[in-house]
């Protein structure tokens, strides 16, 4: 392992911010993992996957570790399904295009959600109807602490809408080095959510299949989300609220026509990119930052925001939002 000081995390991060890391490590294996867990354990640390869900406001100090853990491995199958581990340093997409090419189904509607797979479980990523609690088998992880690897069940990880207790009771104490997903051989597929089933007319698909449903959901997201390649951002900024069925009430009562989702436990989930659009940000620019043209959801770096001026711009959506329909939106992307 190489540490290395004052390092740029321009490259590192999918908004193109400019931030300076302190001490920064790269590790490629769970060996490595645990060596700088032991040896660096009263140092500030600060892990970095696949840097599309943080905004950097400021310098980083202490550690930054980037995780480059690789590799794709088959634990088990039968007739129906296959047990899968892949290393949490993977890229996800990649991950969900090696599952759709092999017929393993499960994952299709999570296509091109960017970040590694190691950050899958500690949001719980989602999209179209799917979620990766839905086909989670298990993880293993290192305690940031003592270097002890160890693994947690379905149950352990408490998963919850974009959150699981990674992000709540042991949020900083570990680090995900690879996590299992049971996937399916005979997969029922979902496409009755978004646009999908729209999509798939407009491709003219006549046999419905995994590549089909994830060729679609690509093309539904390459229309609405801009490249970070090209446009600097960390795609969806916001978390869609979950909200009681009064407050819905109220909502629908002056806007009869708000897409809205209810839920099993008796709340209404209302996409937060039309609360911010219906607040006229979609597309609007304010100096180096702004809403995307195509997703108000998007926040974006047209070439020079520093990262505190695209935290102040969501500051300012959230507050518009707040005051228009009296709901709070909350940030998905982790600010540091």
């Amino acid at each position: 392992m190489n540490l290395q000081h004052n390092i740029s995390l321009k490259d590192y991060n999918t908004f193109g911010i400019e931030a300076i890391a302190e001490q920064f490590v790269e590790v490629t294996t769970i060996d490595q993992l645990q060596e700088v867990c032991t040896e660096h354990n009263s140092q500030k640390l600060l892990v970095l996957g696949g840097g599309s869900n943080v905004l950097f406001t400021k310098n980083v100090e202490g550690l930054t570790l980037k995780n480059s853990i690789s590799g794709i491995n088959i634990i088990s199958e039968n007739a129906n399904e296959v047990e899968v581990c892949f290393s949490s340093g993977e890229n996800w997409h990649n991950a969900v295009l090696w599952a759709v090419e092999k017929g393993y189904g499960g994952i299709e509607n999570l296509s091109l959600i960017p970040g590694l797979c190691g950050a899958a479980p500690m949001q719980n990523i989602g999209a179209y109807g799917v979620e990766i609690k839905d086909v989670f088998n298990s993880l293993q992880a290192v305690n940031v602490k003592t270097g002890e690897l160890v693994e947690f069940s379905k149950a352990d990880c408490a998963f919850g809408y974009r959150e699981s207790i990674f992000k709540r009771a042991l949020e900083g104490q570990y680090i995900i080095c690879s996590i299992t997903l049971r996937l399916t051989k005979q997969p029922t597929f979902n496409v009755s959510y978004g646009a999908i089933q729209q999509t798939l007319e407009i491709m003219q698909v006549k046999d419905l299949s995994i590549k089909a449903v994830s060729d679609a959901v690509i093309q539904i997201r390459q229309s609405k989300l801009p490249d970070p390649k090209e446009l600097g951002n960390a795609g969806s900024f916001f978390k869609n609220p979950e909200i009681e069925q009064e407050a819905f009430n109220q909502l629908i009562s002056s806007y009869p026509n708000a897409p809205n989702y209810p839920l099993p436990n008796g709340k209404v989930k209302v996409p937060a990119g039309w609360l911010i659009e219906q607040c006229g940000w979609k597309g609007k620019r304010v100096g180096n930052t702004g809403a995307h043209k195509n997703q108000a959801l998007v926040l974006v770096n047209y070439g020079s925001a520093a990262g505190k001026e695209i935290y102040d711009l969501a500051m300012e959506i959230k507050q518009s939002v707040k005051d228009k329909f009296a709901i709070e939106i909350m940030p998905e992307v982790n600010v540091v």
